[in-house]
């Protein structure tokens, strides 16, 4: 993938995804935000219910307290007076006289008003009732017969006797509204009304939630309050009550609720839940999407590094073995049946080499999609050391190095596949003597640990950095050392180690520390 290309598709996806989690952010605050002002809403619906019922309670009150005494004495005013509004029209087309009369009878009951609990002994204001009686009655002119003689006679009445007019009635509820302003707050309204007309409300929008109330004067707090009110403007809810005729009032109803951002977040945490759920998969897919990007374009440039050893091994043992051919073609040589022998060794063995690369090719590609039969039988460990050894050691020794063993282990029976565990050691002293820049020197120790034999094959070499540890069992990866091709190799030595030592239960690790050398671990079960 073309190194641009990767850049600008990491941050396109990098920008995607945080705009995804703003979105998700700016709506989950935005779903705070509606439901805490649509909460406000609510409340202040419900404070003035609460307001409105306590008021009309009041009234009912003294219109009940009046309605009694009047009771009580018999309904017997001392006194009456009438005042009577009148008025007469006349109709010309039908000669037709309509006469108006709104009569209020004002009765007084000789009652004091201290039922209105305003302390004051020496009010001498009584109670007076009214009466409203309206008359409308239509008269016709009749005249005689000489046409001079005139009668009105009513060919209409219509009578109503009621009560106060509303424009009477609100100014009788203004007279307790005034009376009513000196009687204590705790006696105008009780704790026990305010909290069940609260509640009542409350459960009546849905809302199951524990609340705090206060009524203040003034901003000054009254002994109607619940024992942990507290102040705090900016989560007090409040509405006037007791309100005048005009509409004023010196007592506020306060109410506060100590678990409103509780409230409000369990509100929406299903829908917050959901959403930041979707939303960590979105950045576990995205995490996973720019891992395999880059983990493609890392295995991209390794299969490039691969086969530009390959072709550079191949192209080695080819170019020898065209010569070779060439050689004993030429009539000088092919006489000579010792250099013809030479070169006909010359063309085996880089014959074999190029096919042991291949068949290293074959085996991991059948091993990783599990077509490689390992059959397993009874093997002794220290057994397939030895012969591993003798594989590589000609060519230790020709680089005057050497190989020592130190088997120490007292049990080193496993089940394993002979031909494939020797290639596993041979493949790691390879890689010991690959990476040994001087005379290699390597040295094999075996040990037990509890149910297993341990396999610790340790060299002299260039060794390896902590990243390259970390990566050096992986499929085509080989440390660069600055020319491409001053090692040979393809990255699949030590893949085929891992891959075929896991297919035995067992474990494979590396230690090592640059310019140090490396040692290799390789832990099997016992029988």
């Amino acid at each position: 993938m073309n190194k641009r290309l990767f850049v600008l598709l990491v941050v396109l996806m990098s920008l995607s995804l945080i705009g995804i989690i703003l979105v998700q952010v700016f709506w989950i605050k935005q779903s705070v935000a509606d439901k805490e002002e649509q909460f406000t809403t609510t409340v202040s619906e419900v404070l003035h219910n609460v307001s409105e019922k306590i008021e009309e309670r009041e009234r009912k009150d003294y219109f009940e307290r009046y309605i009694n005494i009047q009771d009580s004495v018999g309904g017997e005013p001392r006194s009456s007076h009438l005042k009577d509004i009148f008025f007469i029209d006349r109709d010309a087309n039908s000669n037709e006289i309509r006469f108006y009369s709104h009569g209020i009878l004002e009765e007084d009951y000789n009652i004091s008003s201290t039922f209105f609990d305003n302390g004051n002994a020496n009010d001498t204001t009584t109670i007076k009732g009214y009466t409203s009686k309206r008359t409308k009655t239509i008269y016709k002119e009749d005249f005689g017969i000489d046409g001079k003689g005139l009668q009105l006679t009513a060919v209409q009445k219509l009578e109503k006797i009621g009560g106060l007019s509303s424009m009477e009635k609100a100014a009788f509820e203004d007279v307790f509204s005034e009376y009513a302003k000196k009687v204590p707050i705790h006696k105008r309204v009780s704790k026990q009304e305010i909290e069940l007309l609260v509640a009542r409300e409350l459960r009546n929008r849905n809302l199951n939630l524990d609340f705090e109330y206060g009524v203040y004067s003034r901003g000054l707090p009254t002994k109607v309050k619940s024992p942990k009110f507290k102040l705090a403007e900016n989560a007090l809810y409040k509405t006037p009550i007791f309100k005048d005729s005009e509409g004023n009032s010196s007592f506020s109803l306060l109410i506060s609720f100590p678990k409103k951002k509780g409230f409000l977040m369990g509100s929406i945490m299903g829908l917050a839940i959901l959403s930041l759920l979707f939303t960590l998969v979105i950045v576990a897919s995205y995490a996973g999407a720019i891992y395999q990007l880059i983990r493609q374009k890392q295995i991209a440039e390794i299969k490039s590094d691969f086969i530009n050893n390959m072709t550079h091994e191949f192209k080695t043992p080819i170019a020898t073995i065209n010569l070779a051919v060439e050689a004993i073609r030429n009539p000088k040589i092919i006489g000579d049946q010792e250099k013809v022998q030479r070169y006909l060794t010359m063309i085996r063995d880089e014959n074999k080499r190029m096919h042991a690369q291949v068949e290293n090719v074959l085996r991991i590609s059948k091993l990783e999609k599990n077509q490689l039969d390992i059959s397993k039988d009874r093997v002794d460990a220290h057994d397939i050391i030895q012969d591993a050894i003798a594989h590589v050691e000609l060519i230790v020794a020709d680089r005057g190095g050497y190989i020592e063993t130190h088997l120490n282990a007292d049990r080193s029976e496993v089940v394993a596949n002979e031909m494939h565990f020797t290639n596993v050691i041979v493949n790691i002293m390879d890689n010991a003597i690959k990476y040994s820049p001087e005379a290699p020197r390597i040295d094999i120790f075996t040990e037990v640990a509890k149910n297993h034999i341990i396999i610790k094959v340790q060299d002299h070499g260039a060794g390896m950095s902590k990243a390259v540890v970390k990566k050096v069992f992986e499929k085509f990866y080989r440390e660069h050392t600055g020319d491409i091709h001053n090692v040979k190799g393809h990255g699949l030595g030590l893949a085929y180690v891992k891959k075929i030592i896991d297919d035995h239960q067992g474990e494979v690790y590396a230690e090592s520390e640059k310019g140090k050398g490396s040692t290799f671990y390789i832990k099997l079960p016992l029988i």
